[in-house]
């Protein structure tokens, strides 16, 4: 029973309490870029989904081969090995999503979110844990992009997954699709994040309930934010 309660806790951390979007603010880039339909912002994130469970197992089922030294050179040739695949099966099978998506789909490579989930958490744990975690960090990555492309596509084009919405009863803001409405809609979905979570300050509520305290350095060296 613990151990399931675990492996559920290792599976929902990245849909809510550690949201690589809107808890951690990882992986802006994609998310502003492609959110402009939604269909867009399923497809990056089923791709980069993929290339986090395959790495994440790749990598912790290596990280006991894997030279220190050489170990971020060797993340990033793991994980362009599954950007490859992904990019490849895309291109065969979603010729429209990967026109869509553009040089994203290959710049999955260098993430921030996949590389730092395999050295922050597949590099120091178990296979399937490291899944978990990385389907985990895949759901909540693509449940805020979804988010953030239906708000936009709503909004900016009166469309959603391509249906028309609002046709003659709300006129399109052409803003929220470009760049200044991306930044808009994903400031108020962190706002609205930190709102419902309840956050604290680590002074007060203790390192804890940070969810960066398993690798904060000042925590390691010092012994907590407030020393």
């Amino acid at each position: 029973m613990a151990q399931k309660k675990t492996m559920l806790q290792e599976f929902s951390k990245g849909i809510i309490k550690e949201n690589p979007v809107l808890c951690l603010v990882l992986g802006t880039c994609p998310t502003l870029a492609v959110t402009t339909a939604a269909t867009n912002a399923i497809g990056m994130g089923i791709a980069a989904t993929l290339v986090l469970i395959c790495s994440n197992a790749v990598i912790s089922a290596l990280r006991n081969v894997i030279p220190d030294k050489v170990r971020i050179p060797a993340y990033i040739t793991i994980i362009a090995g599954f950007v490859t695949i992904v990019q490849m099966l895309v291109k065969a099978y979603a010729p429209a999503i990967d026109e869509s998506l553009g040089i994203f789909l290959p710049l999955i490579v260098v993430n921030c979110i996949i590389l730092g989930r395999a050295e922050m958490y597949a590099s120091k744990n178990r296979v399937i844990p490291s899944m978990l975690d990385g389907l985990g960090m895949g759901v909540g990555f693509t449940a805020a992009m979804l988010l953030m492309g239906i708000i936009r596509e709503l909004l900016g084009t009166g469309c959603v997954f391509g249906i028309p919405i609002t046709a003659g009863f709300v006129s399109p803001i052409i803003i929220f699709i470009l760049p200044p409405g991306g930044f808009f809609v994903f400031g108020m979905l962190i706002a609205l994040s930190n709102k419902l979570s309840h956050k604290k300050n680590p002074e007060t509520a203790g390192c804890g309930s940070c969810p960066m305290s398993g690798t904060c350095s000042k925590l390691k060296a010092e012994g907590g934010c407030d020393k």
